[in-house]
């Protein structure tokens, strides 16, 4: 019997995953990238020759994008984020805070995880983010030929991520 053909195989498949950090609800969260990354290298020449090496594991940032309704607004959550992480805008001429690994972590809300899930909604993979803080936030374009929604997209800087399957 092959792969394909057996009741018993299931591809994991792309819309069954749940994303869970900042205090957004998940239904807001339209997409996510998995975690990548990437391995350097060194070379090392010698005459005519070149040999590479492996270096250190970094770890890519990952993306999400976010529905933005009116209630709850996602865009004033984020702002509210960053800004509870010590962002100050400019006329607080007197503010010392300014922003830090720690508060950016605690604010949205420590480690965030992204969870596949099985046909009976079953978590099948789970991916924790550890260290997480919002790198780069876009919220959206406007347009007045378009009745598509507004949309919020985030990039998500990590020290490294984990895998378990449970």
């Amino acid at each position: 019997m092959t792969f394909w053909s057996s009741p018993n195989s299931e591809p994991k498949r792309a819309y069954r995953w749940v994303m869970r950090f900042g205090g957004l609800p998940q239904w807001v969260l339209k997409k996510v990238s998995k975690p990548s990354f990437a391995v350097t290298e060194t070379a090392h020449t010698y005459l005519n020759h070149k040999f590479y090496y492996p270096g250190r594991v970094e770890w890519n940032t990952v993306t999400c994008t976010l529905a933005d309704p009116v209630q709850p607004d996602s865009a004033r959550t984020i702002m509210d984020i960053i800004q509870a992480s010590g962002y100050q805008y400019p006329e607080n001429q007197h503010s010392t805070v300014t922003m830090s690994k720690k508060t950016s972590v605690g604010k949205i809300g420590g480690n965030i995880s992204i969870e596949q899930l099985g046909p009976e909604g079953e978590v099948i993979e789970r991916w924790e983010l550890i260290n997480p803080w919002i790198k780069d936030a876009k919220f959206g374009e406007l347009d007045y030929e378009s009745d598509d929604m507004v949309d919020v997209e985030l990039e998500i800087r990590f020290d490294y991520a984990k895998l378990t399957k449970k």
